[in-house]
C-alpha cells in the first residue's frame, strides 16, 4: 500500500512537472540549492526526493528538506555527527582530487568519480597501465555488498578508449575484450576470439573482460548480468536503501505540519476498524504505531508530550469533525527500561455518523519535534441490512469484566491487542473479532459461521460454529490456536451459512506466521472514557449531524447530552446553536439567559445575543454581543450582527461604526462594503 501511494505521488509530481520542465525548475533554484541538487547529491538522491525538492517554494523549506534528506541516511542518530554525510562529502573531495585530470570536467563527474562516490573505496585495485599491448586499464574489486542488492564480489573496470582521454567505464557488452587491446587483428565480432587473444596477453584482465561478477561462468558472449550490474544495480545502490515516503509526506503535509517538524517524519504502521457499540452507535477504533518514541530525561524522570490532531472528512474533502488531544507522558527509570525495546502504540476511538469518510491523524512528539501520520478510508453503514464486518485479528485477548469505561479495541468484556502488521508466532492464538448485523430470528437459530485458514492455496484448518453458540451477538469473538501451523502467509476466510449450509456472506483477512522465536509487542497508550462521560459521544455525534445540516438527527443527540450534563458549557452552547438554526429563539433565551445572569457563563452571551436578535429584542442583543467581545475579543461576525441590530433600531451612525470595524478586521466582505457605502451617502 505504501509503495502504491508513493508511486501515485511520484506520478502526480511528474505530471505537474510537465507544465514546467525539470531543467527550467532547476535553473530557477538559488545557486547553493542548485549545486546541492545537481552536484553534491546527484548520485544518491531518489527520483521522488528530487521531484519533491523541485516543488518546494522557499529557501526555508529547501533547507529543512535537506536536513530531512540527511537524517534519512544517518546510520546512528544518537551520534553528534552524521557519519553517512561525512563519508559522502569525503568521497566527493577524493573524486575531485584524484579523478578527472585528463578531462575538463571535475572529478565527481567522471565515471571513476561516480562509481567511487556511489560505492566508496574499492577493496583492491589492479592497474594495467604500462603494457604496450593493452590500453591503460584499471580494475576495482568490491566484495561484501550483498546486503545492498549487489553480487557478493564483483569488479568494475575502467579503460582509456583508444588510449586517449579520461578513464571510461568498461562494459563487456558494449566494448568487449577487443576494445582493451591495442593491436587486435582478429574477428571484431567474436567476443570469444578476443577473449582468448587477451588471455594470452594478460590473463588477469581477460578474466574480467566478459564478466565482471566473480565466479560467473564465462560463455561465448559477454555477461548480461554484468551489464545489468553497471547500468542499473550500481547506480541504484544509494537509492535502494532509502524509503522516500518521507519526502512525499514532506510535500503533502508541509502546509499542515509546522516547518520545524517537517524534517522529522517517522514511519509508522496503523489500523482502523469500524465497530457498532452496544449503544447502537458506530465507533471508529484506530491505532498508530510510530517507528520510535523518544523522551527527555529530567531528575531521573523521562518526559514527553504527544499531540494528536486530525480530522474526519467526506470524500469531497468537506470536514465532518476534528480531532485534538494533548497527552503528557511521564515514566520512571524502571518503567522506561520495561518499554524501551518495545514498540509503542497510540490507540483511540471516536463515534461517527453514517457515510463514507477519510480519517487523517497526525501524531506529534512535542519534545523531540517528530511526527507521523495515518490516513484511512472507511464507511459507516446507514441501514441494518444483513452484513458482516471485516475480521479484526488480534494476538491477545484480555478479559475485563465489569470495567466501567469505553476503551479502544475493547468490545464487551474483552480487550483485544491487534497488530497493524497482522503478524503472529506459531505459539500465539489467532483471536478473530467481527460483527454480524441484520440477522433474522430464523438465521440466528439456524445459521453458522465457518472459519478457514488457507496456506498456499490449501486449507490448513477449518471449523464451524452455530450462531446460537455466540452469547454476545452481534459481536463474535473466536479464538483459533495456531500451534502446529507452519510459518507462512495465510488467508482467513469467515463465511456465514444459512439453513441447509447455504453461504450468505464472507469476509477475509491476511496474516503471517513468522518463523522467529519472538515478536516485539507494543506498550499501549490510550485515554479511556468513563461510562458517565458517554454524553461526550452523544454531543460529538450531534455536532457531526449539525455539520452536515441534518438538524432533525442532531436534535435528540445534542438535547440528550445537554440534559444529562446541564453544567457542561460546551454541550449547552452546541444545543443552543442547533436551536438557533431551527429558529427556536425563545427556547435558546430560556436556556442561555440564566446561564449568563446567574452563573456568569459568558460563553452563552453569543447564542443569547442571536436569540434576542431573532426575537426582535435588538437592544438586549447588542448588550450580549458587546459582553461577548469584552470577554473573548473582536469578532467579525459579531460586529456585523451589532450593525444589523443598530440598523433595525434606526441608529445608522452606530450601525456604520460597527460595520466599519468589521471591515477593518476583514476587508473582503462585499455585502458589508455595500451597506457601508450606502450609509456613508445617507449620513453625510
Amino acid at each position: 500500500m505504501k509503495k502504491t501511494t508513493v508511486a501515485f505521488i511520484a506520478l502526480a509530481l511528474c505530471l505537474s512537472l510537465g507544465a514546467e520542465s525539470e531543467k527550467e525548475l532547476i535553473k530557477k533554484l538559488p545557486p547553493h540549492h542548485r549545486r546541492w541538487l545537481t552536484e553534491e547529491v546527484v548520485y544518491i538522491i531518489t527520483k521522488v526526493e528530487k521531484e519533491v525538492f523541485l516543488h518546494l517554494e522557499s529557501d526555508r523549506e529547501r533547507d529543512t528538506f535537506i536536513s530531512a534528506f540527511w537524517k534519512q541516511r544517518n546510520p546512528n542518530p544518537n551520534l553528534p555527527e552524521n557519519e553517512f554525510k561525512k563519508e559522502h562529502y569525503r568521497r566527493i573531495a577524493y573524486a575531485n582530487n584524484w579523478f578527472g585530470k585528463d578531462s575538463p570536467a571535475p572529478g565527481w563527474r567522471t565515471d571513476m568519480g561516480r562509481v567511487y562516490i556511489t560505492l566508496g573505496e574499492p577493496h583492491q585495485i589492479e592497474r594495467f597501465e604500462s603494457d604496450n599491448e593493452i590500453y591503460p586499464t584499471v580494475v576495482w574489486f568490491y566484495q561484501g555488498m550483498a546486503s545492498k542488492g549487489l553480487p557478493d564480489s564483483f569488479n568494475v573496470v575502467f579503460f582509456k578508449q583508444h588510449g586517449l582521454g579520461e578513464y571510461e567505464l568498461y562494459s563487456p557488452v558494449k566494448y568487449g575484450p577487443q576494445a582493451l587491446m591495442r593491436n587486435y587483428e582478429g574477428d571484431a565480432t567474436s567476443y570469444l576470439d578476443a577473449y582468448y587473444a587477451l588471455l594470452d596477453i594478460q590473463p588477469q584482465l581477460a578474466a574480467v573482460s566478459l564478466s565482471l561478477i566473480s565466479g560467473e561462468p564465462i560463455g561465448i558472449t559477454p555477461s548480461l548480468a554484468s551489464e545489468l550490474l553497471i547500468r542499473e544495480k550500481i547506480p541504484e545502490t544509494p537509492q535502494r536503501a532509502i524509503k522516500d515516503i518521507y519526502a512525499s509526506n514532506f510535500l503533502k503535509f508541509k502546509g499542515q505540519v509546522e516547518i520545524e517538524y517537517a524534517d522529522n517524519f517517522m514511519e509508522s504502521s496503523s489500523q482502523l476498524n469500524v465497530v457498532r457499540d452496544r449503544s447502537g452507535y458506530y465507533f471508529v477504533h484506530y491505532l498508530i504505531e510510530p517507528k520510535r518514541l523518544s523522551f527527555e530525561e529530567h531528575q531521573g524522570k523521562y518526559y514527553t508530550t504527544l499531540e494528536i490532531s486530525g480530522n474526519v472528512s467526506d470524500r469531497s474533502g468537506n470536514m465532518l469533525t476534528q480531532i485534538s488531544r494533548r497527552i503528557p507522558v511521564e515514566l520512571s527509570e524502571s518503567q522506561l527500561r520495561k518499554v524501551k525495546d518495545k514498540l509503542f502504540s497510540f490507540q483511540d476511538m471516536l463515534p461517527v455518523i453514517p457515510g463514507r469518510y477519510r480519517l487523517t491523524v497526525f501524531l506529534k512528539n512535542l519534545t523531540t519535534r517528530e511526527f507521523t501520520t495515518m490516513e484511512k478510508d472507511f464507511a459507516i453503514p446507514a441501514s441494518e441490512a444483513l452484513a458482516m464486518s471485516p475480521p479484526l485479528l488480534a494476538n491477545r485477548k484480555v478479559d475485563v469484566p465489569g470495567s466501567p469505561e469505553y476503551k479502544p479495541f475493547r468490545f464487551g468484556t474483552s480487550h483485544l491487542l491487534p497488530s497493524p502488521r497482522n503478524d503472529f508466532l506459531a505459539s500465539d492464538d489467532l483471536v478473530v473479532f467481527l460483527q454480524l448485523h441484520g440477522l433474522s430470528a430464523k438465521l440466528l437459530n439456524e445459521g453458522a459461521l465457518e472459519y478457514s485458514l488457507v496456506r498456499r492455496g490449501e486449507t490448513a484448518l477449518s471449523r464451524k460454529r452455530a450462531l446460537r453458540e455466540y452469547p454476545s451477538l452481534p459481536d463474535v469473538i473466536e479464538t483459533i490456536p495456531l500451534k502446529g501451523q507452519s510459518a507462512a502467509y495465510y488467508t482467513l476466510t469467515v463465511s456465514l451459512h444459512g439453513a441447509g449450509g447455504k453461504a450468505l456472506l464472507s469476509e477475509s483477512a491476511e496474516f503471517y506466521i513468522t518463523p522467529q522465536p519472538a515478536l516485539p509487542r507494543p506498550w499501549v497508550l490510550s485515554v479511556p472514557t468513563a461510562v458517565d462521560d458517554f454524553p461526550n459521544f452523544l454531543n460529538e455525534l450531534g455536532r457531526q449531524y449539525l455539520q452536515v445540516r441534518k438538524l432533525d438527527q442532531a436534535l435528540p443527540l445534542l438535547e440528550r447530552a445537554f440534559r444529562r450534563q446541564p453544567d457542561n458549557t460546551r454541550f449547552g452552547v452546541d444545543y443552543c446553536q442547533l436551536l438557533l438554526r431551527r429558529g427556536e429563539f425563545a427556547k435558546v433565551k430560556e436556556i442561555a439567559l440564566p446561564m449568563v445572569s446567574d452563573r456568569s457563563q459568558f460563553e452563552y452571551c453569543l447564542p443569547l445575543g442571536r436569540a434576542c436578535q431573532g426575537l426582535g429584542e435588538f437592544a438586549e442583543a447588542i448588550a450580549q454581543y458587546a459582553e461577548h467581545i469584552t470577554r473573548f475579543g473582536a469578532n467579525v461576525g459579531v460586529f456585523n450582527q451589532i450593525g444589523e441590530c443598530h440598523f433595525h433600531l434606526g441608529d445608522e451612525a452606530q450601525a456604520l461604526k460597527a460595520w466599519e470595524k468589521s471591515l477593518s478586521l476583514n476587508p473582503k466582505q462585499p455585502q458589508i462594503r455595500e451597506k457601508v457605502d450606502a450609509l456613508r451617502k445617507t449620513t453625510k
